[in-house]
């Protein structure tokens, strides 16, 4: 191959992608062992064998097509997270090339797995954004290997889909990103605050309007200058990576905004880097079979390419889509649309025989969307609390949660043990609850003196049934 076809500039970027991949692939299993049986297994919320009964394998394609059970499931989870504890640990660094590309094509295949059975629950758009990731990484080659350029510039053209579609689809949408006065909102009605959003959310107004204008220049200009030459992609790629780590500061997005910083080390020159991780550099030997194979699968990512990027530029643009099962080349963005009031679904208990007017009614409290007012709102990411952000979608419209909350309203009544776990108090430790109901609330953070006076975060007001009461009959 050419000169221009490896990257000896890349050397420490393609570690960083490689380690950073690999933690967001760990994360994905763990989150998986623990959440997917009481979610999609045997005798979940949405159970994975009647969706797999209506779904063809090549419209979905997963090991669990063959077979599922919760068993399966759990052996799948921990095999990733054994692979992607040996990435993160740099043990591949050593081996042959076909050994890592198995390695991260097995990782690859096992998260697919699940998600294409994931339902509603694996329906945003960072599972599709870590399988597209790996994909690439899979290509990578181990540390004693040249780095091949094209897949460098592969993450980088992954990266400004992500960014640039995220700018493009606000541009479209709301128009307070257009006036600037989206962040007046959106810290206070985000799908899950962290512990700053309170006070990102009571900034003066001004620093709003900059926090725009940086997300429009970090999602619409950034991204192009990541195809220009050093060091102009290396200030594209840090003002990106910087972005993402104020949105980290500011809400709980699973691992979106870790993944993304990991792939704008696609863009920062070994110069930069070197300063901040001093590594001996491993060889750089050519192995003209891999070149071979990396310029086969850029040609099949350049390929499928094509329907993303008419999707960028049309005026239906859709967010977070995939175009073929294999989640090889996908659409991102995010908040096209911004909600100007924070409603909250809160589930309630009675051990009550009867409904009256005078019935004591007991809260369930979720590990981190907003239920207490007085509860300060908890950090999560990166990990992902599936069913808490599902919740959220919930509270915006019944519409969003037409087939699993009615059986989660029953595994409530059955005090079901696997699915409490995902929840942080359950009011009926003892004796399952004779009848819960599901109450809409109105959120607002409170005021500087509202916390002094009160200590809550919140406040909240009570806006009626979002579900009538419930029992078991018999």
């Amino acid at each position: 191959m050419p000169e221009w076809f490896h990257a000896p500039d890349s050397w420490l970027a393609r570690l960083v992608l490689q380690r950073g991949l690999g933690l967001g692939y760990l994360l994905g299993f763990l989150v998986a062992l623990e959440q997917f049986r009481p979610l999609l297994g045997e005798k979940g919320l949405l159970p994975v064998p009647h969706y797999l009964a209506r779904v063809r394998f090549r419209d979905a394609p997963s090991v669990f097509h063959f077979r599922y059970s919760d068993r399966l499931l759990v052996a799948v989870a921990l095999v990733g997270i054994l692979l992607s504890l040996t990435v993160v640990l740099g043990l591949p660094d050593a081996w042959p090339v076909p050994l890592t590309v198995a390695l991260w094509l097995v990782l690859w295949a096992l998260y697919l797995s699940i998600v294409n059975v994931g339902q509603t629950f694996y329906s945003f758009g960072w599972e599709s954004l870590l399988l597209e990731a790996g994909f690439l990484a899979a290509f990578l080659g181990p540390a004693w290997s040249a780095v091949p350029a094209p897949l460098i510039w592969l993450f980088r053209w992954l990266l400004f889909r992500v960014e640039f579609g995220a700018g493009l689809i606000k541009l479209r949408g709301d128009p307070c990103w257009r006036d600037l006065s989206c962040l007046d909102y959106h810290h206070e009605t985000q799908p899950m605050p962290n512990p700053l959003s309170w006070y990102f959310h009571r900034l003066p107004g001004p620093l709003h309007r900059a926090e725009v204008l940086g997300s429009h220049f970090a999602q619409l200009v950034a991204p192009v200058l990541l195809f220009f030459p050093q060091p102009i992609a290396t200030f594209a790629g840090l003002f990106i990576a910087l972005t993402q780590a104020w949105l980290v500061l500011s809400g709980n997005y699973s691992w979106l905004n870790f993944v993304t910083i990991v792939l704008a080390f696609s863009a920062f020159d070994d110069s930069l880097l070197a300063r901040v991780l001093p590594l001996e550099r491993a060889g750089t030997t050519v192995v003209s079979w891999h070149d071979a194979l990396v310029l086969a699968v850029s040609a099949l990512v350049v390929a499928l390419s094509y329907r993303p990027t008419r999707n960028l530029f049309s005026r239906e643009q859709v967010m977070n889509a995939s175009f073929e099962p294999l989640r090889l080349v996908n659409t991102y963005g995010a908040f096209g649309s911004i909600t100007r009031e924070r409603y909250e679904v809160v589930i309630e208990g009675t051990s009550d025989e009867r409904i009256t007017p005078d019935t004591q009614w007991r809260e369930y409290e979720f590990r981190g969307k907003p239920t207490d007012p007085k509860r300060r709102p908890p950090q999560w990411a990166p990990y992902h609390l599936r069913l808490d952000w599902l919740m959220w979608f919930a509270a915006l419209s019944p519409a969003y949660a037409p087939r699993w909350f009615r059986p989660f309203m029953v595994k409530l009544l059955q005090n079901d043990a696997a699915t409490l776990r995902l929840l942080r108090r359950n009011p009926f430790p003892r004796h399952p609850p004779r009848a819960v109901r599901a109450t809409l609330y109105l959120y607002r953070f409170t005021t500087w003196q509202e916390r002094r006076d009160t200590g809550a975060w919140w406040e909240r007001t009570r806006l009626g049934e979002y579900l009538p009461p419930m029992m078991l009959l018999g």
